[in-house]
């Protein structure tokens, strides 16, 4: 079938999770209507973008992630996640997201780098001129367009950085995810909700290309690297 938009239903499951995010409850009353309302829609959504960013990834690159969360190495225990993911690989650690909450729809584009190699060569493409003012002007387009460029970063600046450096901001960060949302109000119960997402994950290709081009994705040997500071 046709991804033709998330039911008003599927918001409220997630409010209804926050409430009682237990076993018994995701048995009794919630997983029925996670399938329903919640998988089934994700799935649709997921094949459409797969289809319409095959030549990106391959068929069936889009992967649509399960409700159980991962408790080993997190603080929050609670059994099951209060969102419905899906996500597109373009290289290793470097790719397109998308995900459902109780707020709406929220799309973008993610580098997610694990070794302090990766951040190394971010920080020192940011500091060349012509490689900075690009990504600046990149992400300042983004903006325009109702991207938020978040991501974890530095509360201060890195070592050796000068206070007023002109691109201080983007040298902050380890990792960037550059986004939007689509409330319930702007057609998420419809298939415009589909729109958004492709239009987002689009016009975020620049910012993606630009991590590509510089080979800042993991190599084999960095792995484990300690994070700079």
């Amino acid at each position: 079938m046709t991804f033709s938009g998330f039911p008003p239903s599927a918001l409220r499951l997630y409010e209804d999770l926050a409430a009682d995010n237990s076993k018994e409850a995701w048995r009794l009353r919630h997983r029925e209507r996670y399938e329903r309302d919640v998988r089934a829609p994700m799935d649709e959504l997921a094949a459409d973008l797969g289809t319409f960013f095959e030549e990106w990834a391959g068929p069936g690159a889009v992967q649509v992630l399960g409700p159980v969360r991962d408790t080993r190495m997190s603080h929050d225990k609670s059994p099951y996640k209060t969102y419905q993911g899906a996500y597109l690989d373009l290289l290793p650690c470097l790719g397109l997201w998308v995900h459902l909450d109780r707020d709406g729809l929220y799309a973008s584009g993610r580098w997610y780098p694990y070794a302090g190699a990766e951040v190394t060569r971010y920080r020192a493409a940011v500091e060349e001129e012509d490689g900075g003012t690009e990504l600046a002007a990149i992400t300042g387009r983004l903006a325009e367009q109702g991207f938020v460029l978040g991501g974890d970063r530095l509360r201060s600046r890195p070592r050796g950085v000068p206070a007023d450096h002109p691109r201080l901001e983007l040298l902050r960060h380890r990792k960037i995810d550059a986004g939007r949302r689509q409330g319930p109000a702007a057609g998420l119960h419809t298939a415009r909700a589909g729109e958004f997402v492709r239009e987002t994950w689009l016009l975020v290709r620049p910012l993606l290309d630009w991590m590509a081009a510089r080979e800042l994705t993991p190599k084999p040997r960095e792995r484990g690297v300690d994070d700079p500071s």
